[in-house]
């Protein structure tokens, strides 16, 4: 497995990573925008793009679906708790800021401790609400994909619909269980790594 980071993609500085496994395939963490530049960086790869995962339903990390699955004819997840946000610009926040909007019919949808396998790749579905009520991390072996849960020096938002403060903390209080060092990639900033988030993340003194 080799991770390939694609990072602050669009007006939000969105990172998204493909995940290339052993067999050529890919899977595509969040879509954020640029499906031309996403697929070009996979089919330069030698990739053929199978899944997309979806760390929640924000617009900043959904508004390459349509295109992405139009062109490649990939599978989509997302949390249960985030769908509706693929079908409406307001939840999505689309509307909120402004942003392109299209909505996507026909995502799978996941619950805490599902797993999502793609040749050897497999990615365990940690729910972690806070930022939506459907955020999720994916852990594949010495890495966390955390989307907006937890970032280098900072936590996602929890201002927005959906997001609530104590609950984020006490999602990434379920990562600090795991009980052992992640590589960290969040969906945006620079990747960082778990234990040094929870010595040193002035958000997480609760934690400590």
């Amino acid at each position: 497995m080799t991770i390939h980071k694609l990072s602050s993609l669009g007006a939000f500085g969105t990172n998204c990573y493909i995940v290339e496994t052993d067999n050529k395939s890919a899977i595509l963490i969040d879509a954020p925008c640029q499906p031309k530049h996403i697929l070009s960086a996979v089919n330069n790869l030698g990739l053929t793009l199978k899944v997309i995962l979806l760390t929640h339903g924000h617009c900043d990390h959904i508004e390459a679906l349509n295109d992405l699955v139009n062109a490649t004819g990939c599978k989509v997840y997302i949390h249960k708790a985030d769908i509706g946000m693929l079908n409406d610009k307001m939840l999505s926040l689309a509307g909120y800021f402004g942003t392109p909007f299209t909505k996507f019919e026909g995502a799978l949808t996941l619950t805490n401790g599902d797993t999502v396998t793609v040749d050897e790749a497999e990615f365990k579905v940690i729910s972690t609400p806070g930022h939506t009520a459907g955020s999720v991390c994916y852990v594949i072996d010495d890495v966390i994909f955390s989307g907006d849960t937890l970032f280098y020096n900072s936590i996602g938002r929890t201002d927005f619909p959906g997001g609530d403060y104590k609950t984020i903390i006490s999602s990434i209080a379920l990562l600090k269980n795991l009980g052992r060092n992640y590589i960290v990639h969040p969906g945006h900033e620079r990747s960082t790594d778990l234990y040094f988030e929870l010595e040193t993340n002035p958000f997480l003194d609760a934690l400590r």
